[in-house]
């Protein structure tokens, strides 16, 4: 039988020498080895600070700046709405009194060689408004009503008589094209005083 010389590892040895490096060299990774069976490991909590490039919020100075600038916002455009619908208000509003001033000129014209008190007495009909809803000037609603059968024209004087049967005020108004049947409802005006007692009346009215 031989012997193993003092100075030389047998292969048993050898195996358990490898075996006991490679162990060790384990070690970096994993924080145990041994013949117990666990093998699991807890990682090492993290020290590094958060990085706040990836944070989506913003801080509330920034929140409350950016709240008083929508308001802000939101007061300029209502302010900006209120005058726009303020102009356009005022252009309607010059709009019919040229249409008014307009109606009337034709009316006139239509009215100025007509004898008597015209052909279509009838076909007009007039009421008083009420002072409340006129800012206190006398207005008649006159009712312009074609009763023909074909498409036809109208011009209207209104005489403002004060208590002695004077004419101190005209006002002349009109309706174009009215089909048969149709109606319009102008409004004739008296721009005297509101305290003066004047009273309406129908001069004439023309079909054209």
């Amino acid at each position: 039988m031989l012997r193993d010389h003092p100075g030389r590892v047998s292969r048993a040895g050898h195996r358990a020498l490898v075996a006991a490096l490679g162990c060790v060299l384990s070690a970096v990774a994993i924080t145990g080895c041994g013949d117990d069976g666990d093998s699991g490991s807890t990682p090492a909590p993290t020290t590094s600070s958060p990085h706040t490039a990836s944070f989506s919020g913003l801080p509330p100075s920034a929140l409350a700046s950016e709240a008083a600038s929508a308001i802000a916002s939101a007061h300029a455009s209502a302010s900006a709405a209120a005058s726009s619908a303020s102009v356009r208000a005022s252009e309607f509003e010059a709009s019919v009194e040229a249409e008014a001033a307009r109606a009337g000129a034709a009316a006139q014209e239509a009215l100025k060689d007509v004898e008597g008190r015209g052909n279509a007495v009838s076909e007009v009909g007039m009421k008083g408004l009420p002072r409340n809803e006129t800012s206190g000037l006398l207005a008649v609603l006159v009712t312009i009503t074609n009763k023909t059968d074909a498409r036809a024209s109208y011009a209207v004087r209104i005489d403002f008589e004060d208590s002695s049967g004077k004419v101190v005020e005209t006002s002349f108004v009109g309706a174009e094209n009215l089909d048969p049947g149709e109606k319009q409802q102008p409004i004739a005006f008296s721009r005297q005083p509101a305290d003066a007692q004047l009273t309406p009346r129908l001069a004439k009215a023309q079909r054209y």
